[in-house]
């Protein structure tokens, strides 16, 4: 998007918003973001960050579902302060969270760090408002697949050889009866902000009702954790040593994340999306859940499954 319509789209935003308004344009400091636009943004009352949405993103974002979310989530001491949400198209104003560090894989590798992340998964989890949609796994894989077949697309590399293993995975995960709760569904390191002393959780766009251990396997897949680091989060999440039934399923949703992520991949790659080579991603991604799921301990991990 050339300079001068963003600049155009940042001005009429901020004139959307009470307490953004008499802020200048120019003054604003672009942040980081895949899809939206995203600005700090100082006036006489404090920061803030101004969440454009991207073009289409509506089209597949529950804008109302989202705005629960991020409500419930700040309410919980989760998420930042929420001052501003238009569901008809998602626009969002929330205060910038002073002395913040933007987390990555990188910077993960401070065990103190990945605690304080198990802490706020432990408050999101715990102390969060239910959210107004259920995240549902298994139906997203099985669209995605449909979308493959119609396409008449390769499956990622490797597939039929672990066919085994995730349907063993799946009926094992959905035979759980454990109540859902409040989950980030997406935690991406750059989804966590750290002062040092506090985690916060970011970016509700996909949230959703969930079993927790969800956010946590998820969360060692986007990290890259190692065993130090997976001990880490869920002592922190748990406050003592987790049990071998919580453990498995930490593990086989590190599998179905990979599993769901490759399967969008391949998507992406059908439909010539051009940002990146969706096709290795798809790939790397399944060889990295193959590898999880023919180690010599999995299926001792499914089996703990609500044993």
């Amino acid at each position: 998007m050339p300079q001068s319509d963003i600049l155009n789209l940042l001005t009429t935003s901020i004139a959307r918003v009470a307490e953004l308004r008499g802020a200048d344009p120019e003054a604003a400091t672009r942040l980081a973001g895949l899809t939206n636009l995203n600005f700090r943004i100082t006036v006489a009352s404090g920061t803030y960050v101004l969440r454009i949405p991207g073009a289409g993103t509506s089209e597949y974002i529950n804008r109302r579902a989202e705005e629960v979310a991020a409500r419930s989530t700040a309410a919980a001491g989760v998420n930042a302060e929420v001052v501003f949400f238009d569901a008809s198209d998602g626009l969002m104003v929330t205060r910038f969270v002073e002395g913040a560090m933007t987390m990555s894989p990188a910077t993960f590798r401070d065990l103190g760090a990945v605690a304080r992340a198990g802490e706020v998964l432990r408050r999101l989890h715990r102390e969060a408002a239910p959210f107004a949609i259920d995240f549902k796994l298994f139906p997203v894989i099985d669209d995605y697949k449909a979308i493959l077949d119609r396409r008449n697309a390769p499956m990622p590399h490797g597939w039929d050889d672990a066919r085994e293993e995730i349907d063993a995975t799946r009926a094992a995960l959905e035979r759980l009866r454990v109540p859902l709760v409040p989950s980030h569904c997406d935690p991406l390191c750059e989804n966590f902000l750290d002062t040092g002393t506090r985690m916060y959780l970011i970016d509700f766009e996909y949230g959703g009702n969930n079993d927790p251990m969800w956010d946590l396997g998820d969360l060692s897949v986007e990290g890259g954790f190692d065993a130090a680091q997976d001990r880490a989060l869920l002592r922190s999440y748990f406050g003592a040593d987790p049990t071998p039934e919580a453990v498995g399923r930490v593990v086989a949703y590190k599998a179905m994340c990979d599993v769901l992520w490759s399967l969008w991949g391949m998507v992406q790659h059908v439909n010539e999306n051009p940002v990146e080579d969706f096709l290795a991603y798809a790939n790397n991604r399944f060889a990295r859940c193959h590898a999880l799921m023919s180690g010599a301990n999995y299926h001792d991990h499914l089996a703990a499954i609500g044993a």
